[in-house]
Parts: C-alpha cells; sequence; structure tokens
C-alpha cells in the first residue's frame, strides 16, 4: 500500500489504459477520482471496483480536450479530498490516415486531444501541488509511436514525441517543487479500442508476434504508473519509461526467434485508443 493516504486523478479512466490505472492506483491504497468524457456505466462500474478495494473514489466527467474544463476537473478533486497528489494523465486521439490524405482539422485535433489537454492538465494540477509546497507525481501515458515513425499515423505520432519533450521541460521546472514528472510509453495494449479497430481475431493472435509472447494488459501499465507515482520512485523525474514486452525491440532478434507473423496490420477502422 505505497500510495496510502494519498489522492490521485486519472483521466480517460472509462476504459483501457486508464482504467487499468486507476485500479492499480487504488490497489496500492490511494483514493483516486476518474475521469471521462461522459458520466456513463463505465464510469459507474469503475467506481464500484475502486470502493471494493476499500478506496474512495469521485466521478469528475467532462472533456479534458477543454482547457478550462480541466481547471474544474481539478477544482472538483480538491474540493472534495482537500488535495491532489498525483495526476496519472490519459487523454489520446488517434485517427490512422495517410499522411497525404489527412485533413489539416484532423491533425489539430489529434494535436489537441493527445498533446494539449496533457498540457491543460498537467498545469491544473501542478499549480495546485505547487501552492499546497508537498510534492507531487505527475504520469503522462504516452506511446511507442513518440520514437517509432509508424505509417498512417502521422499526427498521432508528433503528438506523443512532443507530449514526450514536454514532460522533460515540466519536470525540470518543477523538480525544485519536488513535483516527480515522468512519461510511461506502452507497446501493444489489449484495449476495447484495439480490437474495435483490429478485430478480436488479430488482437488475440498478434501477442504471439511480440518478443514476450503476448500483448500488454491495461494492468501493466497501472502498475507502472503506480511505481512512479510512489516513494520508491523519489529519484525518478524527467524519465521516460517503455512498458511494451519488447515491441521495439522486435527487429532486433535473432533470426531463429522472430515470428512469422508481422505486426504490419491494416486496421479496419481509423480509430485507435493506443
Amino acid at each position: 500500500m505505497k500510495l496510502m493516504g494519498k489522492t490521485a486523478l486519472v483521466t480517460g479512466a472509462a476504459r483501457g489504459i486508464g482504467r487499468g490505472c486507476a485500479l492499480e492506483l487504488a490497489r496500492a491504497g490511494a483514493d483516486v477520482a476518474i475521469n471521462d468524457r461522459n458520466a456513463d456505466e463505465h464510469l459507474a462500474s469503475l467506481a464500484d471496483e475502486i470502493h471494493s478495494l476499500g478506496r474512495k473514489s469521485l466521478v469528475v466527467a467532462g472533456d479534458v480536450f477543454d482547457h478550462d474544463t480541466c481547471g474544474r476537473l481539478v477544482d472538483q478533486v480538491v474540493a472534495a479530498w482537500g488535495a491532489i497528489d498525483i495526476l496519472v494523465s490519459n487523454p489520446a486521439l488517434s485517427r490512422r490516415n495517410a499522411f497525404l490524405d489527412t485533413p489539416r482539422d484532423e491533425f489539430d485535433r489529434t494535436l489537441r486531444g493527445t498533446l494539449s489537454s496533457g498540457f491543460s492538465m498537467s498545469q491544473h494540477a501542478a499549480r495546485r501541488m505547487v501552492a499546497r509546497g508537498r510534492g507531487g507525481a505527475i504520469v503522462f501515458i504516452s506511446s511507442v509511436h513518440a520514437r517509432m515513425p509508424y505509417a498512417d499515423s502521422a499526427a498521432y505520432n508528433a503528438a506523443k514525441a512532443g507530449l514526450n519533450h514536454m514532460a522533460r521541460t515540466i519536470a525540470a521546472e518543477l523538480a525544485a517543487d519536488r513535483i516527480h514528472v515522468n512519461v510511461i510509453e506502452p507497446g501493444w495494449i489489449d484495449t476495447p479500442g484495439e480490437r474495435r479497430t483490429f478485430g478480436d481475431d488479430v488482437v488475440q493472435r498478434s501477442g504471439a508476434a511480440l518478443p514476450w509472447g503476448r500483448l500488454g494488459t491495461p494492468a501493466d501499465i497501472g502498475k507502472a504508473a503506480a511505481f512512479l507515482a510512489s516513494d520508491d520512485a523519489d529519484y525518478i523525474t524527467g524519465a521516460t519509461l517503455v512498458v511494451d514486452g519488447g515491441f521495439l525491440l522486435r527487429d532486433a532478434l535473432p533470426a531463429r526467434h522472430r515470428p512469422a507473423e508481422s505486426l504490419r496490420l491494416v486496421p479496419k477502422r481509423d480509430e485507435s485508443d493506443a
């Protein structure tokens, strides 16, 4: 229970990676405020799961693509619990299109949804942490796409790369306030969005094409977030933690260990939350 007595806010928490982060923070002892665009049954069931772990939960619905809404969400958490110790910033928008066919407004919306929303949430949360004077932890959920020029994802790749560099800059500015700022880069994670994008059959068989022999789970990312938010990570800030089961290593494997199946997959839909 390394996060006992801490309060956390997780954005994009209704499904997938955000949900995994919220649950693992709760398992580590934190009380967790959970956000998504709408207060639907997914957030309600997550709140019930957190309560079943013996922790408090608070549903704070709202669109984190909007700067002022981000401030309102942070204010709600502080009003309810007196402080915010941990932010896991997990908003993202991905539209898979060839570079030559990507509309400019889609590019702008992807950057707003992935990069600008991370800026807004972290700025509002950090202001509260600085004013309180007791440090804190900010964890950004990025992607291996930040370093990997994956085709048909120019906007998403750019947004995640920008998020990484922004996080390092924020870490430098907030170090004196003892606010840890770090990044997690998930690889291919088995989420509802990936199953919508590629289909259940592809997702189920593609884990074998990874060096670790399986796709990641939201809990894998949540455990990394709980570590980076804990005192065990006291000497870590401005870091990027890759949690990908060797996704980035797959082309470096000895020939005898390389899987036959390619990971260059064509989505059946153009949307993903990886």
